[in-house]
């Protein structure tokens, strides 16, 4: 680990949004949002972490953060020694508003730790994702943390997999994100263990639909981001998300839940109609702060300086 002291990376991941509307823990698209973190090698052991921006006075600096777990759980599953770490990260990924902020920071550490261990080990793609996985507990918002674009995630006997698509130019994501949290725990909890066949024949024709109209017809997001599994079962626990939701829905724009919410992911067909729904939702929840981005197609990256 010696020959490692001084090495530093930097490593930037985007946003995501998962679920989409019907693809529950499928479907999720990368957003141009970015955290981004450097780390250097010292000398002796542990790890000091300076955050600035989101999570700074609440995230643990110490070997008990989620970024520093996740490169320590990358070089133990390659039988690397762990070195000492000083981390700075610019956090701007709002912390518990379903835009994968904890997807983010997993994915940083992984990629921080491909960075500090390239020409030791060797990183596939299914490596990242398999790591991703097993710290992030779902492949839906690591697989476009790491690949961009929009992806299409499940899981077989072999491990998580995922399918990386371009999406239409004419797509333009709108983030309305609130001042309160959600916590995806309580989210999941309030989803029953089983729903009628014929909800989940509806989700199944919709996100058919959606991955159409996101690659080819985005004059039919409206329609395709119909959800009958997760999100009425969560209204009760974020009221204004649902209101606002049912408001951009009844003007005719595809909103949904971002992630596990409170945010609202609204899938514009083109930027004209995106400045409609932002407006609209300005007028009507001012406090609500409106994230007008693309979507990302690069995913995580990884710059390594000797």
């Amino acid at each position: 680990m010696a020959s490692l002291i001084g090495k530093k990376v930097t490593v930037k991941v985007p946003a995501t949004s998962a679920n989409l509307g019907p693809g529950f823990d499928t479907l999720g698209m990368a957003l141009s949002y970015y955290d981004e973190l450097e780390v250097t090698v010292v000398a002796g052991t542990g790890a000091f972490v300076e955050i600035d921006g989101e999570g700074a006075g609440e995230v643990a600096t110490d070997e008990s953060n989620l970024v520093v777990q996740a490169i320590a759980y990358t070089f133990k599953h390659f039988k690397q020694e762990l070195p000492g770490l000083h981390l700075k990260a610019h956090n701007i990924i709002p912390h518990g508003r379903g835009m994968g902020s904890s997807g983010a920071a997993v994915v940083s550490g992984i990629m921080a730790a491909k960075g500090l261990l390239e020409g030791v080990v060797e990183f596939s793609a299914d490596d990242l994702l398999q790591l991703a996985t097993e710290l992030e507990g779902h492949p839906d918002n690591v697989a476009p943390a790491l690949f961009g674009g929009l992806t299409i995630a499940w899981e077989d006997d072999k491990g998580p997999r995922h399918k990386k698509l371009f999406v239409h130019r004419g797509v333009s994501p709108l983030v309305l994100v609130p001042d309160h949290k959600m916590s995806t725990a309580l989210a999941r909890s309030l989803q029953p263990e089983s729903v009628p066949h014929d909800d989940a024949v509806f989700n199944v024709s919709r996100s058919a639909l959606l991955i159409a109209a996101l690659v080819q017809s985005p004059e039919l997001l409206l329609a395709a981001t119909e959800d009958r599994l997760h999100q009425n079962y969560r209204a009760a626990a974020m009221p204004e998300t649902d209101r606002l939701i049912q408001l951009l829905r009844e003007a005719g724009h595809a909103a949904v839940v971002s992630g596990a919410g409170p945010s609202v992911l609204v899938l514009a067909s083109d930027p004209a109609e995106r400045l409609a729904a932002a407006k609209l939702a300005a007028e009507n929840y001012p406090s609500w702060k409106a994230l007008l981005l693309a979507v990302d197609f690069k995913g995580a990256t990884v710059a390594v300086h000797q």
